[in-house]
């Protein structure tokens, strides 16, 4: 009887361990399950957190050896325990996915048409939906809707057989830059920023120049930004449905956020001139054209701004490159997010166009991110991994991808000027080469550009 009694508590013992391990294997079966390359833009307005400050657990360390940036271990409990099983993946927002095409798909952008021209296309069936005069460029910036049942590139060929010397091509869509949240354990999340060396000491600099940020609208009454210097441009009137502020809220503070706030900022005294150049598209998620990148690059140009984030990505557009182009030689430098389409994608732009400065991002390991756009453009790298910021609404998350890379190099652009106020794009980019940590292959190379951004000595250049 002892026998039979043992024989069947084992028994009993190897059920309940069984049963347990069906229950333990689906969410580790969900979790280490690839999660599929998309080119879907997100829902940009929420953050997947309702508000919350931290995923309701963590509290700011704002010190080096907290929980791992790129995952979302807890201790005490069985992810701590098998962390190969539990395998972290980046959390996108909680409302579903669009999927967004890479342009208006009935509308045409123009410069330098004249009058006589936008007659005759308008007797051949085109409407006009927007003109303005952009001094950046000089001319008019004119957007074109396309007569019905004519294709897209049909109506291109068409514009530039009436005006050959105008600069002509399609209304290209723009995405913000971010590849989910992370969410922080027990321990807190930590300040990833050390490894470039910042916080840095500013008492040797004169105050940074005011920054330029074109992005998503801002929640200006989040408590990182309520005593920020923020001055917000809308392009469109306020009949306009605004985009939604988890992106440009988390970029906004990453770069000028209180310093004792709960997401602080890497130049807390700096002034930031913000342009909300996004739309809804669809209700779900945010998109730029570039009629409204032309016009923000525009104001910048006009306030005088050296120094501008752009923390999103698109295709190769003629319209934007001039302007890109005009907006650096009249001594802007821009800083853009190298994107977030994987190592083997296509160059994104801005950040490929000659002389922008392209961002790719690290963790705080300083491995590459594994959903940086790679190639020859890529110039230096940043913090892209767990990086700690503003939610949409209240407190803060951790939060990855090259958009969150951009605003480092932007802060250390703007205290190397207001250091260095003479010092022009081939000086910035030289101190920037030189200083920076060489990682990968000796020398520049597709994966980390001149290497990682290295903050210490901005001050004494």
């Amino acid at each position: 009887m002892p026998r039979t009694i043992a024989q069947y508590l084992a028994r009993l013992s190897l059920t309940a361990i069984l049963a347990f391990g069906a229950i333990v294997a689906m969410p580790v079966l969900q979790l280490a399950g690839p999660w599929p390359e998309t080119v879907s833009a997100l829902a940009d307005d929420d953050d997947d957190d309702g508000g919350d400050d931290d995923d309701g657990g963590g509290s700011f360390s704002g010190v080096a050896g907290g929980d791992d940036d790129d995952d979302n271990r807890q201790g005490g409990d069985l992810r701590s325990l098998f962390p190969r099983l539990f395998r972290q993946v980046d959390r996108a927002p909680a409302r579903r996915s669009v999927s967004v095409p890479d342009r208006s798909p009935n509308e045409i952008v123009a410069i330098g048409l004249s009058e006589q021209s936008i007659s005759n296309l308008i007797q051949n069936g085109f409407g006009v939906d927007g003109r303005t005069p952009v001094a950046l460029t000089g001319g008019e910036l004119v957007r074109l809707t396309i007569p019905q049942g004519v294709r897209l590139d049909e109506a291109r060929q068409t514009v530039l057989a009436e005006a050959p010397s105008a600069s002509v091509d399609f209304n290209h869509f723009y995405r913000p830059e971010q590849q989910g949240t992370s969410a922080c354990g027990e321990r807190g999340c930590a300040l990833v920023r050390h490894i470039v060396g910042w916080p840095i000491q500013t008492g040797a600099c004169t105050t940074p120049p005011p920054i330029g940020l074109i992005d998503t609208a801002i929640n200006a009454n989040h408590a990182s930004l309520t005593d920020a210097r923020i001055e917000v441009l809308r392009l469109g009137d306020e009949t306009i449905p605004q985009s939604g502020e988890q992106h440009g809220t988390a970029v906004a503070a990453l770069l000028v956020g209180a310093a004792g706030s709960r997401a602080p900022g890497l130049l807390p005294a700096a002034q930031l001139v913000a342009v909300d150049a996004f739309r809804p598209y669809k209700g779900r998620a945010d998109v730029a054209n570039v009629y409204d990148l032309v016009r923000a690059l525009d104001l910048l140009a006009a306030r005088d701004i050296k120094v501008v984030n752009l923390s999103l990505t698109g295709p190769a557009n003629l319209l934007l490159e001039q302007a890109v182009r005009a907006s650096i030689g009249k001594g802007a430098i821009l800083i853009a997010a190298a994107g977030n389409d994987g190592p083997n994608a296509k160059p994104v732009y801005p950040a490929a166009y000659p002389d922008v400065i392209a961002v790719t991002a690290v963790d705080r390991f300083r491995k590459p991110y594994r959903r940086a756009v790679q190639g020859d453009h890529i110039d230096i790298a940043a913090p892209g991994v767990g990086v700690w910021t503003a939610a949409s609404v209240s407190g803060a998350r951790k939060k990855n991808g090259t958009s969150f890379a951009a605003p480092f190099v932007t802060a250390a652009v703007s205290v190397l000027l207001g250091a260095n106020p003479g010092m022009g794009l081939r000086e910035v980019e030289t101190e920037l080469m030189r200083s920076a940590n060489d990682m990968g292959i000796p020398g520049k190379d597709a994966v980390y550009g001149w290497g990682l951004l290295n903050a210490r000595t901005l001050c004494q250049m």
